[in-house]
């Protein structure tokens, strides 16, 4: 390979901070890191999304000790990647929550998304000698599922296609606040590589109707009041839509994989490269709008081999 990920060499630690978003409430973010949501009900807590190893996990379950003592019941997983859902085991949690959709792909290409993300961003899988295996749900759910926790009630909805097909959020009705996982981020740009381009704006617009006081988005800061949600909101749909259309421009014109790259940098990158992690999406949200431009309805799996061809083809 002529050139490294940009994420092969992203080695500093990032600041934590745990952020209440309503009562009871919390998003453990890190500076365009993976995020994690916390609920706290009447007689448990549930962790939305579970971080890439053991390690990682232990650092949410410090944050949770410093506001509770209540028992980890439940993880929800917002979708299948591999940074999201290898620390599940550290919380000792009953229930582990996820999509049919979202377990279908852990089937079907859990194992390749491990080795893939892990070669891409080695500072993610801290400790990851202590991955007991994939996380599987213990339940799954089609399109709605809701869990009490005491007199708190949890609504977790597939509202459809969007960074995975398999995406869902948690919305906590009594505080208005919803966890969206990767569908929305904050200044951090958007993974797309197992996306749908042309699904991800409806799906916005379907938590946009919900008029939510604040959302934990699955990376970037905590989005506090609706005039953050809203631009939130606005700019992850700019995102998506700014990465699809030059790019679908260059393929179905019958242009390569290196000009659509070169259309989408001239389109994005004045507006997106101070982003967290944009260098580390880039080069996989070109290929994967790519694919989707020609046809190419269910994304191609990830693999390390697949990865490094990719790479190499964006040097020449």
């Amino acid at each position: 390979m002529a050139k490294a990920f940009a994420s092969q060499g992203d080695i500093a630690e990032k600041k934590i901070s745990f952020t209440e978003v309503g009562r009871d409430l919390w998003a453990f973010t890190a500076e365009g890191d993976p995020n994690t949501g916390v609920i706290i009900g009447d007689d448990g807590v549930m962790v939305v999304d579970a971080q890439a190893t053991p390690r990682l996990a232990g650092k949410v379950v410090e944050k949770i000790r410093t506001v509770t003592d209540k028992p980890i019941k439940y993880v929800v997983l917002t979708h299948y990647h591999a940074v999201r859902v290898l620390g599940a085991s550290a919380y000792g949690a009953e229930q582990v929550l996820m999509s049919e959709k979202a377990r279908a792909m852990v089937t079907e290409r859990g194992k390749e998304d491990w080795e893939s993300e892990f070669q891409r961003f080695p500072r993610l899988f801290q400790g990851h000698e202590s991955i007991p295996g994939l996380t599987w749900p213990t339940m799954t759910f089609k399109d709605r599922m809701t869990v009490y926790m005491g007199k708190r009630r949890i609504d977790l909805m597939h509202f459809g296609r969007a960074h995975t097909a398999g995406d869902i959020v948690a919305y906590v009705p009594d505080q208005n606040v919803m966890f969206t996982g990767d569908i929305v981020e904050y200044h951090s740009a958007c993974y797309c590589g197992d996306g749908h381009f042309s699904d991800w704006p409806q799906t916005i617009d379907a938590i946009r109707a919900f008029g939510v006081d604040a959302i934990a988005p699955g990376r970037g800061d905590a989005l506090v009041g609706k005039d953050m949600v809203t631009k939130a909101l606005d700019n992850t749909a700019d995102f998506v839509s700014s990465t699809f259309r030059p790019v679908a421009r260059v393929a179905q014109g019958g242009g390569s994989l290196k000009e659509a790259w070169d259309a989408c940098r001239a389109e994005c990158d004045p507006k997106f490269s101070s982003y967290a992690i944009y260098e580390h999406c880039l080069p996989f949200n070109v290929a994967r709008a790519y694919d989707e431009a020609l046809g190419i309805d269910t994304p191609r799996i990830w693999t390390a081999e697949r990865d490094r061809q990719m790479w190499d083809a964006l040097q020449e």
